[in-house]
Protein backbone atom coordinates (compact mmCIF):
# COMPACT_ATOMS: atom_id res chain seq x y z
CA UNK A 1 0.00 0.00 0.00
CA UNK A 2 1.87 3.04 -1.12
CA UNK A 3 -1.57 5.65 -1.15
CA UNK A 4 -0.81 6.14 -4.39
CA UNK A 5 -3.50 5.89 -7.06
CA UNK A 6 -3.69 2.83 -9.72
CA UNK A 7 -2.97 4.75 -13.24
CA UNK A 8 -6.02 3.68 -14.82
CA UNK A 9 -8.85 5.38 -17.22
CA UNK A 10 -9.88 7.67 -14.94
CA UNK A 11 -12.39 9.73 -17.00
CA UNK A 12 -14.04 6.98 -18.43
CA UNK A 13 -14.86 5.24 -15.14
CA UNK A 14 -16.18 8.16 -13.56
CA UNK A 15 -18.93 9.25 -16.82
CA UNK A 16 -19.50 5.96 -16.31
CA UNK A 17 -20.58 6.25 -12.83
CA UNK A 18 -22.20 9.69 -13.33
CA UNK A 19 -24.06 8.36 -16.26
CA UNK A 20 -25.29 4.88 -14.32
CA UNK A 21 -26.62 7.41 -11.42
CA UNK A 22 -28.59 9.95 -14.11
CA UNK A 23 -30.12 7.12 -16.16
CA UNK A 24 -30.13 3.88 -13.95
CA UNK A 25 -28.39 2.06 -16.80
CA UNK A 26 -25.40 0.15 -15.33
CA UNK A 27 -24.31 -0.78 -11.78
CA UNK A 28 -24.55 2.86 -9.59
CA UNK A 29 -21.68 3.48 -7.06
CA UNK A 30 -23.31 2.96 -3.23
CA UNK A 31 -21.65 5.11 -0.73
CA UNK A 32 -24.31 1.98 1.54
CA UNK A 33 -27.74 1.40 1.67
CA UNK A 34 -29.62 2.15 -1.56
CA UNK A 35 -28.32 5.87 -2.20
CA UNK A 36 -26.37 6.15 -5.09
CA UNK A 37 -22.51 8.27 -3.95
CA UNK A 38 -22.44 11.39 -5.48
CA UNK A 39 -19.46 11.25 -8.57
CA UNK A 40 -17.15 13.92 -7.97
CA UNK A 41 -14.41 14.36 -10.09
CA UNK A 42 -11.61 15.33 -8.62
CA UNK A 43 -8.54 17.50 -9.82
CA UNK A 44 -4.77 17.98 -8.20
CA UNK A 45 -2.41 20.55 -9.13
CA UNK A 46 1.20 20.16 -8.92
CA UNK A 47 1.83 22.75 -5.90
CA UNK A 48 -0.78 20.34 -3.93
CA UNK A 49 -4.27 22.29 -4.64
CA UNK A 50 -7.17 19.66 -4.55
CA UNK A 51 -10.32 20.82 -6.18
CA UNK A 52 -13.66 18.72 -7.05
CA UNK A 53 -16.66 19.23 -8.80
CA UNK A 54 -20.09 17.16 -9.76
CA UNK A 55 -19.43 14.88 -12.84
CA UNK A 56 -23.12 15.04 -13.89
CA UNK A 57 -22.57 18.26 -16.67
CA UNK A 58 -20.43 16.26 -18.63
CA UNK A 59 -24.65 14.56 -19.93
CA UNK A 60 -26.03 17.73 -19.48
CA UNK A 61 -28.36 18.79 -22.70
CA UNK A 62 -28.78 21.98 -24.26
CA UNK A 63 -31.12 23.71 -21.84
CA UNK A 64 -28.57 23.27 -19.05
CA UNK A 65 -25.60 24.80 -21.20
CA UNK A 66 -23.54 28.05 -20.99
CA UNK A 67 -24.01 30.86 -23.58
CA UNK A 68 -20.88 30.35 -24.77
CA UNK A 69 -21.43 26.31 -25.82
CA UNK A 70 -24.78 27.54 -27.99
CA UNK A 71 -22.82 30.29 -30.10
CA UNK A 72 -19.98 27.40 -30.87
CA UNK A 73 -22.21 25.26 -32.31
CA UNK A 74 -23.86 27.70 -34.17
CA UNK A 75 -20.53 28.61 -36.25
CA UNK A 76 -19.87 25.30 -37.69
CA UNK A 77 -19.88 24.64 -41.02
CA UNK A 78 -19.31 20.66 -43.15
CA UNK A 79 -17.68 17.91 -40.97
CA UNK A 80 -17.15 18.40 -37.66
CA UNK A 81 -14.24 16.64 -35.22
CA UNK A 82 -15.71 17.15 -31.61
CA UNK A 83 -12.31 17.01 -29.87
CA UNK A 84 -13.03 15.53 -26.49
CA UNK A 85 -16.15 13.98 -26.93
CA UNK A 86 -16.38 13.16 -23.62
CA UNK A 87 -19.72 11.75 -23.21
CA UNK A 88 -21.09 12.96 -26.21
CA UNK A 89 -23.02 15.85 -25.13
CA UNK A 90 -22.30 18.28 -27.77
CA UNK A 91 -22.01 15.45 -30.80
CA UNK A 92 -25.80 14.49 -29.94
CA UNK A 93 -26.54 17.62 -30.23
CA UNK A 94 -25.25 18.73 -33.81
CA UNK A 95 -26.03 14.85 -34.62
CA UNK A 96 -29.91 16.32 -34.00
CA UNK A 97 -29.19 19.25 -36.06
CA UNK A 98 -28.40 17.01 -39.27
CA UNK A 99 -24.93 17.86 -39.12
CA UNK A 100 -22.12 15.32 -39.72
CA UNK A 101 -19.78 14.81 -36.45
CA UNK A 102 -16.94 12.66 -35.61
CA UNK A 103 -15.98 12.57 -31.80
CA UNK A 104 -12.55 11.43 -30.85
CA UNK A 105 -11.16 10.79 -27.20
CA UNK A 106 -8.38 9.37 -25.68
CA UNK A 107 -10.69 7.57 -22.99
CA UNK A 108 -12.40 3.96 -24.25
CA UNK A 109 -14.93 4.16 -21.22
CA UNK A 110 -16.14 8.15 -22.13
CA UNK A 111 -16.61 6.17 -25.66
CA UNK A 112 -18.40 3.71 -24.79
CA UNK A 113 -20.53 5.65 -22.65
CA UNK A 114 -20.96 8.23 -25.86
CA UNK A 115 -22.15 5.31 -28.09
CA UNK A 116 -24.43 3.79 -25.81
CA UNK A 117 -25.82 7.39 -25.89
CA UNK A 118 -26.31 7.71 -29.57
CA UNK A 119 -23.30 9.41 -31.12
CA UNK A 120 -22.45 7.27 -34.18
CA UNK A 121 -19.16 7.76 -35.23
CA UNK A 122 -16.66 7.68 -32.68
CA UNK A 123 -12.84 7.74 -32.91
CA UNK A 124 -10.11 6.50 -30.14
CA UNK A 125 -7.11 8.21 -29.93
CA UNK A 126 -5.24 11.89 -29.99
CA UNK A 127 -5.17 14.10 -32.66
CA UNK A 128 -1.80 13.70 -33.63
CA UNK A 129 -2.56 9.82 -34.00
CA UNK A 130 -5.58 10.58 -36.09
CA UNK A 131 -4.06 12.14 -38.81
CA UNK A 132 -3.14 8.59 -39.87
CA UNK A 133 -6.32 7.72 -40.38
CA UNK A 134 -6.94 10.14 -43.61
CA UNK A 135 -9.59 11.84 -42.05
CA UNK A 136 -10.40 15.45 -43.27
CA UNK A 137 -12.57 18.01 -41.32
CA UNK A 138 -14.46 21.42 -42.05
CA UNK A 139 -14.68 22.28 -38.16
CA UNK A 140 -12.74 21.26 -34.79
CA UNK A 141 -14.44 22.29 -31.97
CA UNK A 142 -12.34 22.07 -28.37
CA UNK A 143 -15.69 22.98 -26.13
CA UNK A 144 -15.72 22.30 -22.53
CA UNK A 145 -12.47 24.38 -21.70
CA UNK A 146 -10.76 22.29 -24.35
CA UNK A 147 -8.28 24.75 -25.30
CA UNK A 148 -6.78 23.49 -22.39
CA UNK A 149 -5.01 20.61 -24.79
CA UNK A 150 -2.72 23.25 -25.97
CA UNK A 151 -0.52 22.39 -22.81
CA UNK A 152 1.85 25.48 -23.18
CA UNK A 153 4.68 26.62 -25.69
CA UNK A 154 5.73 23.36 -26.11
CA UNK A 155 3.16 21.45 -27.17
CA UNK A 156 0.81 24.04 -29.53
CA UNK A 157 2.95 23.74 -33.10
CA UNK A 158 2.18 20.33 -33.17
CA UNK A 159 -1.23 20.07 -31.90
CA UNK A 160 -1.72 23.47 -34.59
CA UNK A 161 0.17 21.20 -37.25
CA UNK A 162 -2.09 18.05 -36.59
CA UNK A 163 -5.16 19.90 -36.77
CA UNK A 164 -4.11 21.36 -40.13
CA UNK A 165 -3.49 18.16 -41.43
CA UNK A 166 -6.92 17.00 -40.80
CA UNK A 167 -8.50 20.12 -41.74
CA UNK A 168 -10.15 20.84 -45.28
CA UNK A 169 -9.41 23.88 -47.06
CA UNK A 170 -10.99 26.67 -45.52
CA UNK A 171 -11.64 24.66 -41.84
CA UNK A 172 -11.98 26.35 -38.87
CA UNK A 173 -11.03 25.40 -34.74
CA UNK A 174 -13.62 26.83 -32.21
CA UNK A 175 -11.78 26.51 -28.55
CA UNK A 176 -13.09 27.24 -25.42
CA UNK A 177 -10.99 29.11 -23.26
CA UNK A 178 -10.77 30.57 -19.49
CA UNK A 179 -8.36 33.62 -19.00
CA UNK A 180 -7.16 33.02 -15.78
CA UNK A 181 -5.63 36.17 -14.40
CA UNK A 182 -8.98 38.36 -13.27
CA UNK A 183 -7.97 36.50 -9.77
CA UNK A 184 -6.60 38.09 -6.72
CA UNK A 185 -6.53 34.82 -4.91
CA UNK A 186 -3.38 34.55 -3.81
CA UNK A 187 -3.26 30.69 -3.85
CA UNK A 188 -3.41 31.29 -7.92
CA UNK A 189 -1.78 34.45 -8.25
CA UNK A 190 1.51 32.36 -6.62
CA UNK A 191 1.22 29.82 -8.55
CA UNK A 192 1.00 31.98 -11.97
CA UNK A 193 4.16 33.85 -10.44
CA UNK A 194 5.65 30.43 -10.10
CA UNK A 195 5.13 29.30 -13.39
CA UNK A 196 6.54 32.34 -14.75
CA UNK A 197 9.80 32.09 -12.68
CA UNK A 198 9.91 28.49 -14.36
CA UNK A 199 9.86 29.93 -17.82
CA UNK A 200 6.14 28.32 -18.64
CA UNK A 201 2.73 30.57 -19.19
CA UNK A 202 1.23 31.57 -15.93
CA UNK A 203 -1.71 29.54 -16.21
CA UNK A 204 0.24 26.26 -17.35
CA UNK A 205 -1.57 24.35 -15.13
CA UNK A 206 0.12 20.84 -13.87
CA UNK A 207 -2.58 18.31 -12.96
CA UNK A 208 -3.82 15.26 -12.73
CA UNK A 209 -6.91 13.19 -12.14
CA UNK A 210 -8.27 11.34 -9.37
CA UNK A 211 -11.33 9.13 -9.18
CA UNK A 212 -11.71 6.17 -6.30
CA UNK A 213 -9.02 4.10 -6.60
CA UNK A 214 -7.72 5.45 -10.20
CA UNK A 215 -5.41 7.78 -11.29
CA UNK A 216 -3.58 9.79 -14.27
CA UNK A 217 -0.20 10.13 -14.88
CA UNK A 218 0.68 14.37 -14.29
CA UNK A 219 -0.07 16.19 -17.37
CA UNK A 220 -0.03 19.96 -18.66
CA UNK A 221 -3.23 21.91 -19.35
CA UNK A 222 -3.31 25.56 -20.14
CA UNK A 223 -5.48 28.45 -18.78
CA UNK A 224 -4.52 31.31 -20.80
CA UNK A 225 -5.28 34.58 -21.90
CA UNK A 226 -6.59 34.95 -25.83
CA UNK A 227 -3.35 37.33 -25.89
CA UNK A 228 -1.04 34.75 -24.94
CA UNK A 229 -3.34 32.47 -27.40
CA UNK A 230 -2.84 34.31 -30.03
CA UNK A 231 1.04 34.24 -29.55
CA UNK A 232 0.57 30.47 -29.46
CA UNK A 233 -0.86 30.72 -32.63
CA UNK A 234 1.41 33.17 -34.32
CA UNK A 235 3.51 31.56 -37.16
CA UNK A 236 1.15 28.25 -37.48
CA UNK A 237 -1.38 27.15 -40.48
CA UNK A 238 -3.70 29.34 -38.72
CA UNK A 239 -4.75 32.42 -37.96
CA UNK A 240 -6.77 33.92 -34.95
CA UNK A 241 -10.36 35.46 -36.88
CA UNK A 242 -12.03 36.22 -33.33
CA UNK A 243 -12.08 36.41 -29.86
CA UNK A 244 -15.41 36.21 -28.43
CA UNK A 245 -15.62 37.10 -24.79
CA UNK A 246 -19.16 38.31 -23.82
CA UNK A 247 -19.06 35.93 -21.06
CA UNK A 248 -15.76 36.63 -19.87
CA UNK A 249 -13.48 35.25 -18.48
CA UNK A 250 -14.55 32.49 -20.86
CA UNK A 251 -13.97 32.83 -24.37
CA UNK A 252 -14.26 31.19 -27.49
CA UNK A 253 -11.34 31.62 -29.41
CA UNK A 254 -11.81 31.06 -33.58
CA UNK A 255 -9.30 29.81 -35.85
CA UNK A 256 -9.28 29.96 -39.62
CA UNK A 257 -6.79 27.51 -42.13
CA UNK A 258 -4.41 29.93 -43.93
CA UNK A 259 -4.84 29.60 -47.58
Amino acid sequence: MTGEPEIGDVFGEMIRDAYAVATGVGPRPMAGGRLPRPVIEIIERDDGLVNGAPAGHYLDPPDRWQPHDHRAVDRVHGHVLDVGVGAGRIALHLQERGVQVTGLDTSLGALRVSRHRGVRELVHGTVDEHVADGRRYDTFLLLGNNLGLFEGRERAPALLAALAALARPGATVIAHGTDPYGTTDPVHTGYHERNRRRGRLGGQLRLRLRYRMLGTEWFDYLVCSPEEFAELVHGSPWRLTDVDDTDHPYYLATLALRP
